[in-house]
């Protein structure tokens, strides 16, 4: 079991569009799951033993366990 399982954040789209890609964990990195968010919808995304990072592409506010993020136009 990885040290980030159990970890969560929350995504919430800005703007109409907003992508939210998993990407995999292990010697070769590759996209695993995409979604798509409209203006004002919110995606909470864990960390698993599949999942070792997630890219957004989009205005979105991203809140974790270590403070909110914005993303910039």
């Amino acid at each position: 079991m990885s040290d980030m399982q159990g970890e969560y954040i929350v995504i919430k789209a800005k703007a109409q569009g907003v992508q939210v890609i998993g990407l995999t964990r292990g010697l070769d990195t590759k996209f695993h799951h995409t979604e798509k968010l409209d203006k004002n919808e919110v995606l909470i995304c864990q960390f698993t033993d599949h999942t070792s990072a997630i890219k957004i592409r989009g205005k979105a506010t991203v809140m974790t366990k270590y403070g909110t993020v914005d993303t910039e136009d």
